[in-house]
C-alpha cells in the first residue's frame, strides 16, 4: 500500500520532491495481523476451559514416575466411592468384564482412588481384578521434592 508523502491541504503540492521516485511511502498494514491475532486470542480463551477434562480425583504422591501415552484400563474411585472404567461408569462386579470387552489382551488394570476415598470399595476393586486374572496396579502422583514446596 502507498502513501503519498506531499501535504494534505494542497498547498505547495509538488514542491517537495524526494528522490527521482516521486513521492511515495510504503508500509506494512499491521490491522490485518491484529485482526488475526485476537480473533486466535478468543478462540483459546473460549476452548481453554474445555481441556480441562475428565475426573477429579486426588492421588496419593509417591517418588517414582513413569510416563504413558497408552490407552490402558483405569477404573478410578471418587472419593464419594463411584467407580469408573476410563471416564464412564461402572458396576463394581462388571469391573472384570468390562475391561475383557473393551481392553482384549490386558494382562493389567490401573487403579486410580481418591486420597480421600473409603478403603473399602479399593480393596474390592483390587480383589476383583487379581480373581479375574488381570494385575492391579495402584495410580499414584509424583511427590514433590522439599525444595520445590
Amino acid at each position: 500500500m502507498a502513501f503519498s508523502v506531499g501535504g494534505s491541504n494542497g498547498i505547495g503540492r509538488g514542491r517537495r520532491r524526494f528522490g527521482a521516485g516521486g513521492g511515495t511511502l510504503s508500509e506494512m498494514n499491521v490491522v490485518p495481523l491484529v485482526d488475526v491475532v485476537l480473533v486466535l486470542l478468543i478462540i483459546f480463551m473460549l476452548t481453554a476451559h474445555v481441556m480441562e477434562f475428565g475426573l477429579e480425583i486426588n492421588v496419593p504422591a509417591t517418588r517414582d514416575v513413569r510416563d504413558t501415552a497408552e490407552d490402558l484400563p483405569v477404573v478410578s474411585i471418587t472419593r464419594d466411592a463411584k467407580i469408573y472404567l476410563n471416564e464412564s461408569p461402572v458396576n463394581i462386579n462388571r469391573i472384570a468384564a468390562e475391561v475383557a470387552r473393551r481392553f482384549p489382551g490386558a494382562k493389567a488394570v490401573y487403579i486410580r482412588a481418591d486420597a480421600a476415598a473409603v478403603w473399602d470399595p479399593i480393596v474390592q476393586v483390587i480383589s476383583i481384578v487379581g480373581k479375574a486374572g488381570l494385575q492391579p496396579r495402584v495410580v499414584t502422583k509424583p511427590d514433590e521434592p522439599a525444595s520445590r514446596r
